[in-house]
């Protein structure tokens, strides 16, 4: 059998550099996302990238508020990947929003339904539509440098998704959409075992704050040496999802390979 990978989205931030560095640490294909522009996000991916086989990226347009746009990249990635000779070895799933409300009297009705679409049922309907093609328990799995040893569904979550670690409150529909996330992961995790037994699994991920669009509001809160660029938090979101073992399966991990607590 055949391996793949996805990471979606992938046209900005941590999505660009997870794509990237999967195009120089594996020599496997590699499907990446974008709501707009794929060939734009195809030239980002690729810059600098010199000796890489072009040909091993795919680049798709989805958009995670719109669950047709999945519905096809998933029927398309079924149709460069037929299931009786290839499965997804390992997913970043990566949609993301942030409205920071600080008290209840700034929550907006629309924002937070904006929040939970994007990073709660934006994740959730990408693993409707792609965790068919993760391996079954009859999979032969292939052994691929640079890669975890099991299939691994990997979707971003946050620190502040966790319960027990809130200490200070705010943000609500984002800490909410989050700890949504560690739920779905957990569910998501219970069905590969069913399906996959211990050739799939799910995590979640927490990458610290890193310096995109969506923390930008923050950059001066942070501690020094705590806001990382996005090419760091790549690297070490891959290194963190190619050490988890099986029995890792259904938490939540940070960048540096510690459980957070749910």
């Amino acid at each position: 059998m055949q391996a793949w990978t996805l990471v979606t989205p992938a046209s900005r931030g941590i999505g660009l550099e997870i794509a990237r560095r999967l195009l120089k640490t594996t020599n496997i294909p590699l499907v990446a996302t974008a709501r707009k522009d794929p060939d734009q996000t195809r030239e980002n991916i690729l810059t600098g990238l010199d000796g890489i086989e072009q040909d091993r990226l795919h680049v798709l347009k989805v958009d995670v508020l719109d669950e047709a746009t999945i519905e096809l990249a998933a029927a398309d990635c079924e149709s460069l990947f037929p299931r009786k000779t290839n499965y997804l070895h390992l997913a970043f799933a990566l949609p993301g929003l942030l409205f920071p409300e600080k008290s209840p009297t700034q929550i907006s009705y629309d924002d937070a339904l904006l929040t939970f679409r994007t990073n709660t049922l934006g994740p959730m309907m990408l693993l409707k539509h792609f965790s068919p093609l993760l391996p079954r328990k009859s999979t032969q799995l292939a052994t691929t440098d640079g890669l975890p040893p099991q299939a691994v569904w990997a979707t971003l979550s946050a620190r502040v998704g966790s319960i027990s670690d809130n200490n200070l409150g705010g943000w609500y529909s984002y800490r909410a959409s989050k700890a949504a996330v560690n739920q779905i992961t957990k569910t998501f995790d219970n069905h590969l075992k069913s399906s996959a037994g211990d050739k799939a699994m799910a995590i979640s991920l927490h990458p610290g704050t890193v310096k995109t669009g969506l923390s930008k509001e923050f950059w001066g809160n942070v501690k020094k040496g705590k806001l990382f660029e996005a090419d760091f938090a790549a690297e070490k979101l891959v290194q963190v999802v190619n050490g988890r073992q099986i029995e890792d399966r259904g938490r939540c991990w940070d960048w540096k390979g510690e459980e957070v607590p749910p």
